[in-house]
């Protein structure tokens, strides 16, 4: 049996062509390695290498569970809530 996302309703924006870094690295002056976009809201945070981890920090903080890889040449999708990923087609 594959695990899917149960989450899709909450999508609510695609994907960002492009993104500065993490609004909350940039605020405070930390620093990220990859990028992921929420898809219920937008923001952009971090991943889950740095300490910040920004992007999960966010969705656990909001309930907003997926995101996009918010980098240049991915397009995948995370549910944090499922631990799944997956594509959009």
């Amino acid at each position: 049996m594959t695990q899917s996302c149960t989450h899709l309703d909450q999508i609510a924006v695609g994907p960002v062509e492009t993104a500065d870094g993490c609004e909350e690295c940039l605020r405070i002056g930390g620093t990220w390695l990859h990028l992921r976009q929420c898809l219920s809201c937008e923001q952009i945070g971090c991943c889950d290498s740095p300490p910040n981890r920004h992007a999960r920090a966010r969705a656990a903080e909001t309930a907003h569970p997926i995101v996009h890889s918010a980098q240049r040449g991915e397009d995948w999708n995370w549910c944090y809530v499922d631990e799944v990923g997956f594509l959009i087609e």
